[in-house]
């Protein structure tokens, strides 16, 4: 048996440039990745499976849907006689929580099948299979921080950050997000910012002012779908050496960056008891 970790994929920054004629979005995002995530295991075997288990599995949505049956399915029709077998994914990360927890797991099962046919996760067949599967999979088959461009099929040179002590909650509410840039208005063609051509600093203080510059554009709009979004932004403000306090991705799961590892431990269990039914864990991002 093989296991792989799907570490949680967090947007410390997301700026929307614009809407394409063809609809989609393009973005500009600093992306890095939290010590929590989903668990994914592989056995050889045939045929292809998936059982989903844990916390969060109810929320998952039906097996046939999910990405890791997708990827793999994509990865078998661009390798030849590709070894297949039977995934268990144990599901702790909130689902349609803006942390990229479904395409973690599918580049976790991309990693595991690359191993499984002595394949390099660089191969290109591998890559090209993250990118059909989904805009969010080529950011996690490394799981670095990068600038993701585009619709996410651009990526930047891995970078060199400082780890970042934070803290992630989740207020128990799900955001769509075709909802969330449904509420953001744009038209089809319509521009809204340039890219920003600033370096990114590597250490923290640096970094945090560079942070604390440049929003998530789609924080209001999520907040005008799911109020409590504002609730835990407030909450994580107040709490003591929280230096930036942000919204991931759509939403609805936010962050809080700290001082300290201390400091963002002692916040995650204020947080915890304030509010028994929000999902808290301390982490840390690099």
């Amino acid at each position: 048996m093989l296991a792989e970790a799907a570490p949680a994929k967090v947007n410390l920054t997301l700026r929307v440039l614009g809407r394409r004629p063809d609809g989609y979005h393009d973005l500009e995002s600093l992306v890095v990745f939290a010590r929590v995530g989903d668990r994914l295991t592989f056995t050889p075997a045939e045929p292809l499976e998936l059982e989903v288990r844990g916390a969060n599995a109810p929320a998952a949505g039906a097996v046939s849907d999910n990405l890791v049956l997708k990827a793999a399915q994509t990865l078998a029709t661009r390798v030849e006689g590709l070894k297949l077998g039977r995934f268990v994914l144990d599901k702790t990360l909130p689902v349609a929580a803006g942390l990229g927890g479904g395409s973690a797991d599918a580049a976790a099962a991309l990693r595991l099948l690359a191993r499984h046919n002595d394949l390099g996760v660089g191969d290109p067949h591998v890559f090209a299979a993250a990118r059909a599967t989904g805009a969010d999979v080529p950011v996690c088959l490394d799981s670095r921080p990068r600038v993701m461009r585009g619709i996410g099929d651009m990526l930047s040179p891995p970078l060199d950050l400082a780890p970042l002590p934070a803290v992630l909650v989740n207020p128990g509410v799900a955001v769509a997000t075709k909802d969330v840039f449904a509420a953001l208005g744009l038209a089809a063609g319509q521009e809204m910012r340039t890219q920003d051509g600033e370096p990114i600093p590597r250490d923290r203080a640096p970094l945090l002012g560079f942070l604390i510059d440049r929003p998530n554009d789609l924080e209001a709009p999520a907040i005008s779908l799911q109020p409590v979004i504002a609730d835990a932004l407030e909450a994580l403000r107040a709490l003591a050496g929280c230096r930036v306090a942000r919204m991931s991705g759509s939403g609805a799961t936010c962050f809080g960056l700290f001082e300290s590892q201390r400091a963002a431990a002692a916040a995650s269990r204020s947080l915890t008891a304030a509010h028994p039914g929000w999902w808290v864990r301390v982490t840390r991002f690099a």
